[in-house]
């Protein structure tokens, strides 16, 4: 049963999220479009993935930048 139908990041792994943002935009922009340390400084997608797990308005951040993305 799909617990959440409504939620448009449901089954979306946040590793997922933040490769699809840098490919995007690249790690300068993504750290103009949401600035944390982990976006503009030796930025890398595992020391993304620790910051973000633990900083609920950071990874906020990252998913409303990523559903303006796929919602274009």
């Amino acid at each position: 049963m799909n617990q959440n139908p409504n939620n448009p990041l449901h089954g979306i792994k946040l590793e997922m999220i933040i490769n699809s943002l840098v490919e995007n935009y690249g790690w300068d922009e993504l750290g103009r479009r949401v600035n944390i340390n982990c976006f503009n400084y030796d930025p890398s997608v595992k020391s993304s993935l620790k910051f973000l797990r633990k900083t609920p308005w950071a990874r906020e951040k990252v998913e409303k930048l990523y559903l303006s993305i796929i919602n274009k």
